[in-house]
């Protein structure tokens, strides 16, 4: 069974102070090997699957930011290629956001499901590999993704995004701690809230809330997955001088906090 999953929300051009800003969570199985956010060189800063090489988000120079999630319901097929390449790919390299995303349109079907975002302070885009895979270069606002479309209303999007906007709303406190503290939301959505996504109820039960709490004891038969949560919380602040804020904090299977790493990046 396939269920990688991943929470992201994102405030675009919606301050004057932060044009741009994102609170993020990555869920896996404990046992995948991971790299920390860390430097890469050549001004990227990003986390790092130690299975493939790539990343889930990241920054990159000319203040370059890129994340993708995975699409429920699309299964790894053998010979396709890793989708962590592709935020990867972008931080490093030097195409716009729009040629990028074009170009990857082109050979999404080489890749099992994504949702991509690529861009920066000011541009940002949107690619999706359906069938009729197209970019769209997102306007001014709030959007949640997770692992349908973006802004689908499953409920821990459309509660993370109100409560996302909330915190927005008072932007002179606004930080880094406060947006990963937002992401660590383990309340559960109630039953009749749920989607139905082909997944069990008691699956669809586990993963509804912001914060994925690994259920170490719990039926491996009931829930189809064991050791697997929420590893690590991202928060990013774009500001208006060019300065960027990342703060990642990482989780231990029983989701506590273990570490927490801080990088302040001034203008290119």
């Amino acid at each position: 069974m396939f269920i990688a999953m991943c929470l992201i929300f994102i405030g675009y051009r919606c301050l004057q102070e932060f044009p741009l800003f994102v609170a993020a969570n990555r869920d896996e199985f404990f046992a995948r090997e991971t790299r920390q956010a860390h430097h890469w060189g050549n001004g990227v800063i990003a986390g790092r699957d130690g299975r493939a090489g790539g990343t889930w988000l990241g920054i990159g120079p000319n203040s370059r930011f890129a994340a993708i999630t995975n699409r429920r319901g699309s299964p790894p097929k053998e010979g396709l290629r890793s989708r962590g390449e592709l935020t990867a790919n972008f931080l490093h390299g030097s195409m716009s956001a729009h040629d990028y995303a074009q170009s990857i349109a082109l050979q999404s079907q080489d890749y099992a499901g994504f949702n991509l975002l690529v861009g920066d302070a000011s541009t940002l885009y949107y690619l999706a590999n359906d069938k009729h895979a197209a970019p769209t270069r997102l306007a001014p606002g709030y959007y949640g993704l997770s692992n349908g479309v973006l802004d689908e209303p499953w409920p821990k999007v459309s509660k993370g995004k109100q409560r996302f906007q909330e915190l927005a709303s008072h932007p002179s406190s606004l930080t880094t701690d406060r947006l990963i503290e937002l992401m660590d939301d383990r309340e559960k959505a109630p039953d009749h809230e749920l989607p139905s996504t082909g997944l069990s109820l008691a699956l669809e039960r586990r993963l509804s809330s912001a914060f994925i709490q690994n259920e170490k004891g719990a039926s491996e038969d009931v829930l189809g997955v064991q050791d697997y949560g929420t590893l690590c919380s991202t928060a990013l602040l774009f500001t208006r001088e060019g300065e960027r804020r990342f703060h990642e904090r990482n989780y231990d299977a029983q989701g506590r906090p273990t570490q927490s790493h801080f990088f302040h990046l001034t203008a290119d």
